[in-house]
């Protein structure tokens, strides 16, 4: 924090990636099946636009955090190093991924839903070549480092995991996609947590128990990273203003998510915020798609805001 009311990162230049390739920057391949051709370029869309950047002031920055939401949070974890090498040996580059800490896991029918789907994106897109290598050299399935949890390890620039223990997207398509809840038994709780069965929040909290294992290694031993783990019910919350800093914020120990990402950034004081389990966390702002057609929905959503400045020496982009 520079001051009472006056949030880190006001007057950075704020740089935004349209997302555009399905497969978070990293494809890079031709499909044809005799019929229809399609290119996948991710991984050149991500340089040509880098490249495009670096005479503007991107190259000479002091200060640069890359970060993103969702698709854009994954993809700061398969570009966040090669972000780093193209700025001066002297700057702090950083990154950040809020709601792209995709688990593997299992869905309550026992499938691997989400591996499935992975695997089939890495084929179609040409991914694999454009993964970490340290990574993909030590797992026998090497489109599996599509994963944050794989490749984390891995990742040498300093770095900051913002994501929801019960992430909504996570938990309507990894834990209980339709393929694995054919009768809708599930509806009434992907609307409403409150109308979730005993049985149901029990799944949920098994959930949560198993993203924290996995982050378990980073939060030990990351002597650089950050980590802001809340127990809403929520996908994205660095986009929106009433989110990030607000009065009424989420919060983790008195801590919005702009102080605990401050003061990673700026080193002020370690930053590894764990909430404890739903519902105790009364700060929350549950944000809940509805089904489609009434898809601009929202449990407890306000408006969308953002802010931007523009002292050269201090970049902040966003996938």
């Amino acid at each position: 924090m520079l001051g009472i009311g006056v949030p880190d990162f006001y007057n950075w230049n704020r740089v935004k990636l349209r997302y555009c390739d399905g497969a978070s920057f990293t494809g890079d391949a031709i499909f044809d099946n005799g019929t229809t051709r399609l290119h996948f370029k991710g991984q050149k869309i991500w340089e040509a636009i880098i490249h495009d950047l670096l005479p503007k002031g991107l190259g000479k920055a002091r200060k640069a955090l890359l970060s993103g939401c969702s698709a854009g949070g994954l993809a700061t974890f398969h570009h966040c190093d090669n972000f780093a090498k193209y700025l001066p040996t002297n700057a702090s580059v950083k990154c950040l991924s809020d709601a792209g800490f995709f688990l593997d896991g299992r869905d309550v029918s026992l499938n691997h839903t989400m591996r499935y789907f992975v695997k089939s994106l890495v084929t179609l897109q040409g991914v694999e070549k454009n993964l970490n290598r340290n990574c993909t050299s030590t797992l026998f399935f090497p489109d599996l480092c599509f994963f944050p949890q794989y490749v984390l390890r891995y990742i040498s620039t300093p770095y900051f995991i913002l994501n929801s223990a019960y992430d909504v997207f996570q938990f309507h398509h990894t834990l209980v996609p339709p393929s694995a809840d054919m009768h809708g038994h599930w509806n009434k709780c992907k609307l409403d947590p409150a109308a979730c069965t005993p049985p149901q929040i029990a799944i949920l909290q098994a959930f949560r128990l198993d993203m924290l294992a996995t982050l378990r290694p980073f939060a030990i031993y990351s002597g650089r990273g950050g980590m802001f783990i809340n127990s809403c019910f929520a996908h994205c919350q660095s986009e929106s203003q009433d989110t990030w800093f607000e009065d009424d914020s989420p919060r983790i120990n008195n801590k919005t998510i702009a102080e605990a990402v401050g003061d990673w950034y700026f080193s002020r004081t370690r930053s590894k915020e764990i909430d404890c389990p739903y519902p105790c966390d009364t700060t929350c702002h549950n944000l809940i798609p509805y089904p489609r057609g009434n898809a601009n929905r929202r449990l407890n959503s306000k408006v969308f805001s953002c802010y931007t400045s523009f002292p050269a020496s201090h970049s902040k982009a966003i996938l």
